[in-house]
């Protein structure tokens, strides 16, 4: 890979899903989503309209479980495929963040891309009826 070229692509398959992900990190903030849960893809979908990654996420998986092994596998491919495309991360700082308020709701994030993996999300997803 150029290193003028961030981009990654892969596939995790667990016993409960298949995610794959193809992620441009100097896209043009175009997505992709189908996860099966409407509000999650809305989710990803922002991420990459207001980041400017290109991102295209595909998910099959035991939604007549749960949400939880989707939201968690594609967390963790989107991660991967992340660190994958920034290889060693020349010119890009360590760490961000935002507060945006939008509609109704005020988000703060906080990214640090140490490499050193955890997330920390306080938002209820809703289950669709």
């Amino acid at each position: 890979m150029s290193p003028s070229v961030r981009r990654a692509s892969l596939t995790r398959e667990t016993r409960e899903t298949r995610v794959e992900v193809d992620l441009a990190v100097d896209g043009q903030g175009k997505a992709e989503i189908s996860t099966g849960i409407g509000f999650f893809d809305h989710m990803l979908t922002q991420l990459a309209c207001h980041s400017g990654i290109s991102l295209k996420i595909a998910c099959t998986g035991d939604l007549h479980v749960d949400g939880h092994h989707t939201v968690e596998d594609v967390g963790i491919a989107l991660g991967t495929a992340l660190n994958e495309a920034l290889g060693d991360r020349a010119g890009i700082a360590r760490y961000g963040h935002a507060v945006v308020p939008m509609d109704e709701s005020l988000v703060l994030c906080a990214v640090d891309i140490s490499g050193r993996g955890h997330a920390q999300v306080d938002l209820p997803i809703p289950v669709e009826r």
